[in-house]
């Protein structure tokens, strides 16, 4: 079996590169050892933002009165779980249809380099066949990152996977970790009626984030009824009796949470044990398989993509990796008319679909400052957006951030309700090189929450009409 192109992989950033590649003219294929779509339509993404959905529903029943309605009901856990899994089924079997359609050769199994342009494929069955290929492209992805003091048993100390697919709803839970995945489970499950516990090492919750969001999402989770304990660390998990204790450090002192289940969300570690790296003696750093800006390995032939890479580990960037890629495969092969642009990887976009949503995108305010920039600061507060409080979603607020000698947009930072469908704006304004000025200058349409980024820009310049 002899191929231009075999992706390892076909996750969000696998299936792309695959199509791409297919869309050049490259006999393509795509070795997968479980379901198309990896873990992002399976798993990740896709699976928890239908449950994510089904406990906004809830919360909307809940509190119909304050829509002026009568309404009531209760969360079916079961058909929530289910709902959640077949919404990802229909996803992994549209990459089916895309393979098909794209004449890409899905070949099942465990994939492994056995040598200069070469992959053993070892099926579920156990049976072993050779696949050759020009190019390989890794894009295994990754997994939960286990703590060794938190050794995950898929019962009482879980990972994502376990969480989105448990048996009955618990009682309690206590999260490790949050991030996106520690901050969206807690929203869900506490909607569901589970009590919640976060425990953070970090000074605050989503601490990639501008200080002003976390600081925003703590006291909206608050109102939630979570608990939340910063600077703080699980140092052990007692899972003998029927739940788990946890042991947790906190700055006054030791104390011991009890709770029915343990959801470790400390991170995710990358897929790349195994696959016959150092065959041909594949660079590797921290865990993360090394590559130029094109995706290039150190060894000629073998590219790497996504999760497994020490770019942000998010989707779209596996996706956009994939492509250039390809892209760049092609241009050195004059199938392609011109050299592919590297990514920024400072204008990625980053989305999380707890309630209230986070999105953002460049600098921090931190960051900005720590570069050197001198800055003008705009922040607009939905509870003044027309349309934010019609959707019943009055908290959080618009954050940008600009420089204040070129008029530079630096960086955009949002949380509120429907925020991630807001972000590309900024990413594409940045891009494009945009100031201050063309964008107070573009009508923006009203009532929408979209207009409260002009509505925050208008701040930092000092011409706010709406506060």
């Amino acid at each position: 079996m002899a191929y231009d192109i075999v992706v390892l992989g076909s996750g969000p950033g696998g299936y792309v590169a695959a199509i791409r590649a297919s869309q050049l003219g490259y006999k393509t294929a795509v070795v997968e050892k479980e379901s198309l779509g990896g873990i992002c339509l399976n798993w990740g993404c896709i699976p928890t933002k239908a449950l994510l959905k089904s406990a906004q529903v809830y919360e909307y029943i809940k509190h119909a009165k304050d829509f002026g309605l009568e309404a009531t009901g209760k969360p079916d856990f079961s058909a929530v779980i289910k709902r959640s899994r077949g919404v990802a089924d229909k996803m992994s079997k549209g990459v089916q249809y895309l393979m098909k359609k794209n004449k890409i050769d899905v070949i099942y199994g465990f994939g492994k380099i056995a040598g200069k342009g070469k992959l053993e494929v070892v099926s579920a069955d156990g049976k072993t066949q050779t696949v050759e290929a020009r190019h390989i492209i890794i894009a295994t992805g990754g997994r939960s990152r286990e703590l060794p003091h938190l050794k995950i048993d898929g019962k009482k100390i879980i990972g994502y996977r376990e969480a989105m697919t448990l048996p009955a709803q618990p009682k309690s839970m206590i999260i490790v970790g949050s991030g996106a995945i520690g901050v969206e489970f807690a929203y869900f499950y506490n909607s569901m009626g589970t009590k919640v516990t976060i425990v953070e090492f970090m000074p605050r919750i989503v601490p990639v984030e501008d200080e002003d969001i976390s600081k925003e999402l703590e006291k909206q989770y608050r109102k939630y009824g979570i608990e939340i304990l910063t600077s703080s660390e699980v140092t052990a998990a007692d899972i003998s009796g029927p739940g788990v204790k946890a042991t947790v450090k906190t700055p006054t002192g030791e104390i011991t949470l009890e709770a029915d289940i343990l959801l470790s969300a400390v991170g995710i570690t990358a897929n790349i044990e195994g696959i016959g790296l150092e065959n041909l003696g594949i660079k590797t750093d921290k865990g993360k398989i090394v590559t130029d800006k094109y995706g290039q390995t150190n060894v000629a032939g073998i590219y790497a993509i996504g999760d497994c890479t020490p770019g942000q580990a998010l989707a779209h960037v596996a996706s956009r990796e994939g492509i250039v890629c390809v892209e760049a495969i092609a241009y050195a092969e004059h199938k392609y008319h011109h050299q592919p642009q590297p990514i920024d990887y400072n204008n990625i976009p980053a989305c999380t679909y707890c309630i209230p949503e986070i999105a953002s995108v460049g600098y921090t305010e931190q960051q900005a400052k720590e570069a050197g920039f001198e800055v003008k600061v705009g922040k607009f507060p939905l509870s003044a957006s027309g349309k934010a409080s019609a959707a019943g979603h009055p908290e959080g607020f618009i954050k940008v951030i600009f420089d204040a000698k070129y008029g530079e947009w630096l960086g955009t930072h949002m949380i509120g309700y429907n925020v991630t469908e807001m972000i590309a704006q900024s990413v594409t304004a940045r891009k494009l090189e945009t100031t201050y000025q063309e964008v107070l200058n573009s009508i923006h349409p009203h009532p929408t929450i979209s207009e409260s980024i002009k509505d925050a820009i208008e701040v930092a310049y000092g011409e706010a009409i709406h506060l």
